[in-house]
């Protein structure tokens, strides 16, 4: 009985890990008016008939806080880049010098800014949301143990130990947005 409970939590452990990870990976996307070479990380490069990531392509830098500077291992490939920044649909427009593909980050607007702190609302509440569901996993899980033999009171502390799990993660999730909002309404 103790193996299967400690399999319930590790799985929950698991899953809600996953979740704040998602998380983190998808508010890198969400621009907080610095360049980020992880602003790219969507992108995908037309190499020679296969869809490949631009940072298998070119070297990605931030030479400064406005830009960003691709150098492509090679030299035929600049145009090919300078299409994927267009068409990845981050609002980006690129220019070449010849030896790189150079992308000047606008500053955001006001709005633009309100804009975004809404997107990483919206994924913080997704996160939050795939814990919850965990959490009713692991739940439902100790249910059945309890159908099994396990003791009402000892079903009752496992669903405690459960919704005290998921409250930190949730904690941790409001932080990770907390940061980012700072981060967004930053100018």
């Amino acid at each position: 009985m103790e193996e299967e409970i400690k399999f319930i939590f590790d799985t929950a452990k698991e899953g809600m890990d996953k979740a704040v990870q998602h998380l983190e990976h998808a508010l890198l996307k969400i621009r907080a008016g610095r360049a980020n070479p992880a602003m790219l990380e969507t992108v995908r490069v037309d190499y020679y008939g296969s869809s490949t990531p631009l940072s298998q392509v070119g070297n990605i830098t931030s030479p400064d806080a406005r830009t960003l500077t691709v150098t492509p291992w090679e030299k035929p490939l600049m145009s090919e880049i300078e299409k994927a920044i267009l068409n990845a649909g981050l609002g980006l427009n690129p220019s070449n010098n010849g030896d790189m593909v150079i992308i000047n980050i606008p500053p955001l607007t006001e709005e633009r800014r309100r804009d975004l702190v809404k997107s990483a609302r919206a994924e913080g509440e997704e996160a939050k949301v795939s814990i919850r569901n965990v959490r009713k996993d692991a739940n439902d899980d100790i249910k059945k143990l309890g159908d099994d033999g396990l003791s009402e009171d000892n079903v009752k502390d496992q669903e405690s130990k459960i919704q005290d799990m998921t409250n930190a993660y949730s904690k941790k999730v409001e932080e990770i947005l907390t940061a980012k909002e700072a981060d967004i309404m930053h100018v």
